[in-house]
C-alpha cells in the first residue's frame, strides 16, 4: 500500500499548492502527515518539518486539552466538513511561540482504508484588528452621542449624519465578512469534491486489483482482462482529472506554451475514438467523421487531442445506452469546423449561460463524476489560439458542440 506521502505527492500536490490557505492534513491520532506551503508560512516552519509533529506543536498549550477532546470527538462522530470552533475564538502557535487567531474548517475523508482530517486554516489577524477598531469607533461614537446630546441639544443633526455614516461602514463590514464566509465555504467544497473525484476511481482500482490476484486459473483469462480494463480505465481517468488541474495551474499563471506542427487530422481523431472506445456503455457506439483522410493542419497536436478527448468523453457520460457519438468535421479557406453531436441528457436552458464557468456543473449532471473544468479550459486555450466553441442542446434530447479553429498558424 502507498504511504500517505506518496499518494499526497501524485494525487493532492497540485491542489495544496494552488490555494492560498493553509492546509493541515492528520490522521486518526492527530499526526499530521502533510502540509502546504501556505501552512509553513503560516506558522514559521520549513518544508516537512511540520511532517511526523503532533497537531499539539500548532496549539497554544491552555488551549491543548480542549483542542484534542474537540478534534478527538470530530474524528468519531462526524463525516462531513463544517466549521471547526464555531461560536468561540481559535489560536494558532507559531514557532517562534507568537499566538495569532485563526478560523479553521474540517474535511474529512477516507483514502485506502485510512481516516483522515483535512483543515483548511486562515490567519485572521488583520480582520480581528479591524474588528477592534471598528467596535473603539463604535464606543467612542457613542460617548459622544451622549455628550453632544446633553450638551448641545442643537447638534442632533450632525450626530444622525454621523450614526448613518457608521451603519454604513457597519454595513459594507458586514457584506464583506458574509462574502468571505461564503469564499471560504465554496473552497471547503471544491476541496471534498475533488477528494471525492480521487477516492471513488481510487477504490475501483484497489477492487480489481484484489479479485485479479483471485483469477489464478489459465482459464479466467478473460475475467483478468476484464479488471485490468477496470483499473486502466480508472488510472487514465485519475490522470485525465491532474491534467486538468496543471492545465488550470498553467493557464491561471501565463505559462502555459504552444507546440505547433503539421499532422494528418485523423491521426488525433484516430487515437482519441479508440481510447474512447474503452469507455462506451452497451450498445453505445460512436459515428467517426467521413472524408478527413486529407485534411492537414498545423496545430497543437496535444492541445486538439485534449478538446476531442473532453468532448466524445462527454458525449459518452451523458448519453444514455444504445446510443449514438456522431463527429463530424471539415475544413473551409483556412477553418477546421470539428462537430460532436449526442443523443444524452442534455443541458438545461436556464443553466446553459454558465456551462463555460469553471467548476459548473448543471443540476442535471451532478450524480456524473467530473470537476466541471474540462469545457472551460477548452474555451480558454481557443481563446489563446484562435479559436471558438459554442454549443446547442435540448434538454432529454442530446447537445452538439462546434469547435473551430485555424487550419494554419499564425504563431
Amino acid at each position: 500500500m502507498k504511504n500517505f506521502e506518496e499518494i499526497n505527492k501524485n494525487s493532492f500536490g497540485i491542489l495544496f499548492e494552488s490555494v492560498s490557505e493553509g492546509i493541515i492534513v492528520v490522521n486518526t491520532q492527530q499526526i499530521i502527515v502533510a502540509s502546504n506551503a501556505s501552512a509553513n508560512r503560516m506558522f514559521g516552519y520549513e518544508e516537512g518539518e511540520l511532517k511526523e509533529q503532533h497537531l499539539d506543536i500548532l496549539i497554544p498549550q491552555k488551549y491543548v486539552h480542549h483542542h484534542d477532546a474537540l478534534v478527538d470527538n470530530f474524528m468519531h462522530h462526524h463525516s462531513s466538513p463544517r466549521q471547526m470552533g464555531s461560536g468561540r475564538d481559535l489560536f494558532g502557535l507559531r514557532k517562534d511561540g507568537q499566538q495569532f487567531p485563526v478560523e479553521a474548517g474540517l474535511n474529512p475523508f477516507e483514502l485506502q482504508g485510512h481516516h483522515y482530517v483535512m483543515a483548511m486554516v486562515i490567519d485572521i489577524s488583520i480582520r480581528k484588528t479591524q474588528e477592534k477598531q471598528i467596535l473603539d469607533l463604535n464606543n467612542q461614537l457613542e460617548q459622544k452621542i451622549e455628550i453632544r446630546t446633553e450638551e448641545l441639544r442643537q447638534t442632533v443633526l450632525e450626530l444622525e449624519d454621523e450614526i448613518i455614516k457608521r451603519k454604513e461602514a457597519e454595513n459594507k463590514i458586514k457584506e464583506s465578512l458574509r462574502k468571505e464566509r461564503e469564499l471560504n465555504d465554496l473552497k471547503t467544497k471544491f476541496l471534498s469534491l475533488v477528494s471525492h473525484e480521487f477516492k471513488t476511481p481510487l477504490s475501483g482500482i484497489l477492487t480489481s486489483t484484489t479479485l485479479i490476484g483471485k483469477y489464478t486459473q489459465t482459464e479466467q483469462q478473460e475475467k483478468r482482462e476484464k479488471h485490468l480494463k477496470t483499473i486502466k480505465s480508472k488510472v487514465k481517468y485519475l490522470n485525465n482529472i491532474l491534467d486538468d488541474f496543471l492545465s488550470v495551474e498553467r493557464l491561471e499563471t501565463g505559462k502555459v506554451s504552444y507546440k505547433f506542427s503539421s499532422f494528418p487530422l485523423s491521426k488525433v481523431t484516430n487515437e482519441v475514438i479508440y481510447d474512447a472506445n474503452m469507455l462506451l456503455k452497451d450498445g453505445q457506439k460512436i459515428s467517426y467523421p467521413q472524408n478527413i483522410d486529407d485534411i492537414v493542419l498545423d496545430f497543437d497536436e496535444k492541445i486538439l487531442e485534449l478538446i476531442l478527448t473532453n468532448l466524445i468523453n462527454n458525449a459518452i457520460k451523458y448519453s444514455p445506452e444504445h446510443s449514438t457519438i456522431d463527429i463530424e468535421a471539415f475544413a473551409e479557406e483556412n477553418l477546421l469546423t470539428l462537430k460532436v453531436k449526442d443523443e444524452g441528457i442534455g443541458i438545461p436552458e436556464k443553466e446553459q449561460k454558465y456551462i463555460f464557468k469553471r467548476y459548473f456543473r448543471a443540476e442535471n449532471a451532478l450524480l456524473n463524476q467530473g470537476t466541471g473544468i474540462g469545457l472551460n479550459i477548452i474555451q480558454s486555450h481557443l481563446e489563446n489560439l484562435g479559436g471558438s466553441i459554442n454549443f446547442t442542446s435540448t434538454e432529454n434530447q442530446g447537445s452538439t458542440f462546434t469547435v473551430k479553429l485555424p487550419l494554419t498558424s499564425n504563431q
